[in-house]
């Protein structure tokens, strides 16, 4: 009787699932081949088990103008993003011990791409990972179920491998290679099992986080790379990622994962500032991969290869042997896309559709892989790098129908990765909500752990393509994309460059390398303080753009030099008495208030800009307070003196400056902390709050101001920014 329940058990799970079990294994086999042709790539060095970041780090920054991170593959690859002596973005393979580049990565081919796609998910999306998660575990039954009939067969465990009458080659080899390659398969299984309940976070995804302490943070003794006792003593064969520091300033810091723990790393002082060891779950999260895929190895990846052609031979020879009285027969229908690039899209009417399909042409010209989908449609995106939204408003502030249901669904699908994102929104001025949802979804993507926000929030008037274009451009300059809207769609022509004079220029004189430029137009030109220049510096399709400040009739921009920076180096080398081309681009949704009962003002580093041509500008003494954020007073003396000027004349009632290193090292979001009520009044009372500088100071302030708003007013930020109280240019 029990080996009949053992039989039939065997018998019913094969039949419901083997069409299931036999695409997954013949998927598996054909990618199994894909880490063995990887292993044959000329990308790996000799010595590698033995080279020391201390060796490796200063060879490989020695070679690039900057690296903003490296990793090291399963196949011993050292990947390098970052940029070339050339100023050109690369990724490239390189010489851990020269750091001179071996070739380029290559894209996975389409043909492993679609095989690794069916083997996934079946083209059904996340019911397909479901299914495809359910086969592996029913296959670990089969196999469990499979052993304990070879036990039963065989008498006991001691008796497993003894020899087997040859009544026929169906039963013999089923039993045969069932018993030969059982670890394997259940090898296969389990990882397959793990990964599926991973991806549904049945099993949550260990997540390390760093509480660095940036007060303690020491900037002595600066140590050469070679020294740093931490690069010594650590193999690169220990490593899977190291992410290099945005900059040259002590609060940004080395990122290593390793095999068993992640380390920051001060960059100046070689001091470990934290050091995490991953709990178990994340070692077994790291290890299943390489179990399943055989990445790591490519003997192992032979044996997985050899395995599942064994598990299509069971499929044969157990039905074989059963007579094969059932025939389960499952209809698929299948669509997948591994997408780098998530267009979402919310339109009442579908006008807004013909600007996200105009994006998304030009982003599948560009060779990257874009999804274009509706709000409502929100999901788990694995291989999303953006996500782009596209949103009307509709009616008194609403959302459109296909989107209604997006700002819940966010909430509950969060996502694995960090992706970044930008939002554009679709409306009219005419109605007083102008794009009050597309302000709504900015926010809550922002509060959500897993965003990055890219570009600042732009809208759209009256479809118009002027106000997309200025979009379009600042969003593939930040992406390092020709991006290039189609003439049709934009229906207008471009504007002719004007000539403007070097009227003055400062000199780099403190830590942060920021300079003044003063330029005059050269014919009569009307703009404002909060309009953007451009300017071409390489006479290309490459453009920059910097905030103005309206000085008497000259523009003046504020520039932080950045090395290898197109435009700021551009800037910085130009002369007294030269003349440069350009043309201003109108930017009336950060323009100084006509009607306001209070402006608050609100920048850091080079952010000032704008505020300080709208200060010098209050000839009618409307009451403006600047809250300004620096690295030391060093850093604030380029504008000290403008500044005072204006709180002499009554320009600007007060000035409110947070020094990120010196004194209390504040930052401007812990003075508007500190002023919370003062802030809620001006908006209460028809105020303005401006904003201009970082992104990552946006989002530190919209997080602020959503809790100063619920709790004095019961309203969100989205009803302020809608209402044009609270006003944003940042980059």
């Amino acid at each position: 009787m029990t080996i009949s329940i053992w039989r039939y058990s065997h018998l019913a799970l094969a039949v419901s699932s083997f069409l299931l079990i036999a695409l997954a294994a013949v998927t598996g086999i054909i990618l199994s081949f894909e880490p063995v042709l990887l292993k044959t790539l000329p990308y790996k060095v000799d010595r590698f088990n033995e080279i020391t970041l201390a060796e490796s780090l200063p060879a490989i920054k020695a070679q690039f103008l900057e690296v903003t991170d490296l990793s090291v593959d399963a196949n011993q690859f050292v990947v390098v993003n970052g940029v070339n002596n050339d100023g050109k973005s690369i990724t490239v393979y390189v010489d851990p011990q020269t750091g001179k580049t071996l070739g380029i990565p290559g894209k996975q081919s389409e043909f492993f791409q679609w095989v690794t796609a069916l083997h996934r998910s079946l083209f059904l999306h996340e019911l397909g990972r479901f299914f495809v998660g359910l086969t592996s575990f029913l296959l670990l039954l089969i196999a469990s179920s499979g052993t304990v009939l070879i036990l039963q067969r065989q008498r006991g465990i001691k008796r497993f491998f003894t020899k087997i009458v040859r009544e026929n080659f169906a039963q013999y080899y089923h039993v045969t290679l069932g018993r030969l390659l059982l670890i394997p398969i259940l090898i296969i299984t389990i990882s397959g099992t793990y990964l599926s309940l991973l991806r549904f976070n049945v099993i949550p995804e260990p997540k390390i986080t760093h509480d660095i302490d940036f007060d303690s943070i020491k900037t002595t003794p600066k140590l050469k790379l070679s020294n740093i006792k931490f690069f010594k003593a650590t193999r690169l064969s220990e490593v899977q990622s190291v992410e290099f520091p945005f900059s040259e300033d002590v609060e940004d810091y080395y990122t290593f994962k390793l095999k068993d723990r992640e380390v920051t790393l001060n960059q100046i002082t070689g001091d470990i500032l934290t050091e995490r060891l991953y709990p178990a779950t994340a070692l077994l999260t790291n290890l299943n991969p390489d179990l399943h895929t055989g990445r790591a190895s490519g003997i192992w990846a032979i044996v997985l290869a050899l395995a599942s052609a064994n598990i299509v031979f069971f499929i044969y020879s157990g039905f074989a042997i059963t007579l094969k009285r059932i025939s389960g027969r499952i209809k698929n229908k299948f669509k997948a896309e591994e997408a780098t690039h998530i267009i979402l899209v919310g339109s009442e009417n579908g006008s807004t559709n013909r600007f996200a399909t105009s994006l998304y042409k030009q982003l599948i010209k560009e060779g990257l892989k874009c999804f274009n989908s509706k709000l409502n449609n929100y999901r788990t995106y694995p291989a999303a790098e953006h996500i782009i939204v596209f949103a009307a408003t509709y009616g008194l502030g609403d959302p459109p129908t296909n989107a209604s249901k997006f700002l819940k669904l966010l909430e509950t699908i969060p996502q694995r990765n960090g992706i970044k994102f930008s939002v554009l929104g679709f409306g009219s001025t005419s109605y007083p909500d102008f794009c009050q949802y597309a302000f709504e979804i900015n926010n809550a993507i922002s509060h959500q752990n897993w965003s990055v926000p890219f570009v600042e929030i732009h809208t759209v008037n009256d479809k118009s393509p002027t106000d997309f274009n200025q979009w379009v451009t600042l969003w593939s300059q930040k992406s390092e994309l020709s991006i290039t809207v189609p003439v049709k769609l934009l229906d207008h022509k471009p504007k002719k460059l004007k000539d403007f004079k070097v009227v003055s220029r400062t000199e780099i004189a403190h830590v942060e390398g920021a300079f003044l430029i003063r330029l005059k137009p050269q014919n009569k030109l009307p703009f404002s303080s909060g309009d953007l220049l451009a300017i071409y510096p390489a006479n290309d399709h490459r453009e920059r753009l910097y905030s103005i400040g309206r000085i008497e009739s000259d523009l003046n921009l504020s520039v932080r030099l950045h090395s290898g920076g197109l435009g700021s180096e551009f800037l910085h080398r130009l002369e007294v008495g030269q003349s440069i081309k350009g043309t201003v681009q109108s930017n009336p949704q950060f323009y100084f208030p006509k009607r306001a009962s209070n402006v608050i003002m609100i920048s850091n580093g080079t952010g000032i800009a704008p505020f300080l041509g709208m200060i010098a500008n209050n000839r009618n003494k409307v009451q403006c307070q600047l809250y300004a954020g620096f690295r030391c007073t060093r850093s604030f003396s380029l504008y000290e003196g403008l500044i005072k000027s204006s709180l002499e004349k009554g320009q600007l009632a007060s000035l409110n400056l947070a020094y990120s290193r010196e004194g209390e090292k504040q930052y401007v979001k812990d003075l508007l902390a500190r002023d919370k009520e003062f802030v809620a009044t001006t908006l209460k009372t028809g105020g303005v709050i401006m904003l201009c500088g970082s992104l990552a100071m946006q989002k530190d302030l919209i997080e602020l101001f959503e809790t100063i708003c619920q709790e004095h007013h019961q309203k969100s930020v989205s009803f302020y920014q809608a209402h044009n109280q609270i006003l944003m240019d940042c980059y």
